[in-house]
């Protein structure tokens, strides 16, 4: 048999005072928190000092982020990103931003006569055009391996517009590269025999990791114009460059005065070298007065 124990005297006033020495929890103003989303913690409005901030990201180099922060901001007020994703964003905007500013600043350093690029190429102009053996340079498996690229055709099949176009693809892969008449490049070298700075001209040739030779072998060179090439193609070596010619390679060896000049730089170069032959009818005149040439079709040269 269970006997209860009576409660002792006094033991009801006693619980009584106890309980009123422990506080009643009280709800926390504010609005109930909403589902989250998963992943998620959205962040607090903060307050920022605009011109506090933008002198400290100036400071850091980081004033890039400024162009993309109160859209980011807004997306954080909104959930749409947590703390580190908030951060992890800004960074990749400033990244971006910096990539673009490289290749702008490469690109104007290429002095291309035009920015022309591998899509706004119309491959659909000339049906006898190796376009498959064009596209497959695009990969730039080339650059890597440090080899060079020939272009040869009759005139305005867009032999330029392809050498400028590959040019621009290494570019935006981030590398250097530089365009230039191969005319312009030898009477850039003869001035530096007359004045003493042959070999710091043949420097800035040979430092591009792309250099394009516009209309190679276009005419009989000197003597002194086939050494300052061979000196320049030696220099180049393992830089990759990129000839156009009216002429095949085969035609370029009775434009050099001395034979063993010839053959030892050209032998290195033709077989270092992808050879497109981009043949068919010029687009020139496509150009004349009174054709209309569609707006998403850029013209070969």
């Amino acid at each position: 048999m269970t006997t209860t124990q009576a409660d002792p005297p006094g033991a009801d006033q006693a619980s009584s005072d106890t309980a009123a020495l422990i506080p009643t929890a009280t709800p926390a103003a504010g609005p109930r928190p909403g589902p989250a989303q998963e992943g998620h913690t959205p962040m607090s409005t903060p307050t920022i000092d605009n011109n506090a901030l933008t002198a400290s990201l100036r400071a850091l180099k980081l004033s890039g982020m400024l162009q993309t922060l109160h859209a980011r901001l807004a997306q954080a007020r909104a959930g749409e990103l947590g703390h580190l994703e908030f951060l992890q964003v800004l960074c990749h905007d400033e990244i971006s931003r910096r990539e673009t500013t490289a290749i702008h600043r490469r690109t104007r350093r290429a002095r291309f006569e035009e920015t022309l690029t591998l899509e706004g190429f119309d491959f659909t102009a000339n049906p006898k055009l190796p376009a498959a053996a064009i596209r497959d340079l695009a990969a730039l498996r080339w650059l890597q391996a440090g080899e060079s690229v020939i272009l040869s055709g009759p005139v305005g099949v867009g032999k330029t517009h392809i050498a400028q176009a590959l040019a621009h693809l290494a570019i935006r892969a981030g590398a250097e590269a530089r365009f230039t008449k191969t005319s312009r490049a030898l009477a850039d070298l003869a001035g530096g025999h007359a004045d003493g700075t042959w070999t710091r001209r043949l420097r800035e040739l040979a430092r591009p990791t792309v250099l394009i030779l516009d209309d190679f072998a276009m005419r009989e060179l000197t003597p002194a114009q086939a050494d300052d090439l061979y000196e320049l193609i030696n220099e180049r070596a393992g830089r990759s460059l990129i000839l156009t010619s009216n002429r095949s390679p085969i035609d370029w060896y009775p434009l050099f005065p001395n034979p063993v000049v010839a053959e030892s730089l050209l032998d290195r170069l033709i077989n270092n070298s992808h050879q497109i032959l981009m043949n068919g009818a010029s687009y020139r005149p496509n150009k004349r007065p009174g054709r209309v040439v569609p707006q998403t079709t850029t013209t070969p040269r």
